[in-house]
């Protein structure tokens, strides 16, 4: 193993430990009857769980790595000195936590000269997760099972497969409804399982391929490491391989095309 794999394994082996332990924590407040949350200045919701995650993420990073930088979704960015940047999405699917749907997720990446390179995904509600280092592959871990290689299927057109994607309103803001609607009648099933589960589904295999037409760097951070490792892709709606677009397409690989064909058409607003 390389210094660069080496400092991977090492990061890796850290995100999956903080994310267990903040996604964990968010448990807490759960399905609470008396939770309630505050509306940030984009509208989006925060929690007190969101705020508490994210603290134990920063908190454990700044005792074993703390000379690197930090984004995070609720406190902004620290910079660092060693090339590597933590971004941290303490609860991606906060509407799903607010609604008592556990389909949410504690999301955990590592940038590395431009490119995310570790990528965790922890769903608390169901205790699983989903790891992965760049060369290393990517794992996927549920209660009661041994750690199994994460792989994308092998279905070669949306005709044969599920489309997930996180709320189809978001495609009215980048005036692609009808990118949405044509995508639907070419898939098997269209189901919107989204936020970090969905491309948990694409990267296990469950579903080809996650859709999301807008979207920051904290919810993107994580999965191109994991969708990739898995075998599939993630990318922007024009094909670039990047968490910085403001959007986002993960894949089994064999369908991409299929999709670019259609989101192509609709360049993200300026």
């Amino acid at each position: 193993m390389n210094t660069l794999q080496n400092d991977l394994a090492k990061r890796l082996e850290t995100a999956r430990r903080l994310a267990r332990l903040a996604g964990k924590s968010t448990l807490e407040h759960f399905q609470r009857a008396d939770l309630s949350f505050e509306k940030k200045e984009d509208s989006s919701p925060v929690t007190v769980a969101d705020q508490n995650a994210e603290k134990i993420i920063r908190q454990g990073l700044k005792d074993e790595f703390p000379d690197d930088g930090i984004i995070g979704e609720e406190f902004g960015s620290e910079d660092g000195t060693t090339g590597y940047n933590w971004i941290v999405d303490p609860i991606d699917g906060t509407k799903a936590f607010i609604a008592g749907v556990p389909l949410f997720g504690t999301m955990i990446g590592v940038e590395h000269e431009g490119k995310s390179r570790v990528g965790v995904v922890y769903i608390p509600g169901l205790d699983e997760m989903i790891s992965a280092a760049e060369g290393q592959g990517a794992w996927y871990e549920r209660p009661h099972h041994d750690p199994v290689r994460a792989q994308v299927n092998k279905t070669g057109k949306l005709a044969d497969g599920v489309m997930v994607t996180s709320q189809v309103s978001t495609f009215n803001k980048r005036n692609a409804t009808q990118g949405f609607l044509e995508l639907e009648e070419r898939s098997f099933v269209t189901r919107t399982w989204g936020d970090c589960y969905g491309y948990m589904l694409v990267a296990t295999g469950r579903a080809v391929c996650m859709i999301d037409p807008m979207m920051s760097i904290w919810d993107a951070a994580a999965l191109q490491p994991i969708m990739e490792e898995a075998g599939g892709t993630f990318t922007s709606w024009t094909g670039e391989s990047t968490i910085h677009s403001g959007d986002g397409i993960g894949t089994n690989g064999l369908v991409l095309e299929e999709i670019l064909e259609v989101c192509r058409k609709y360049p993200m607003p300026k």
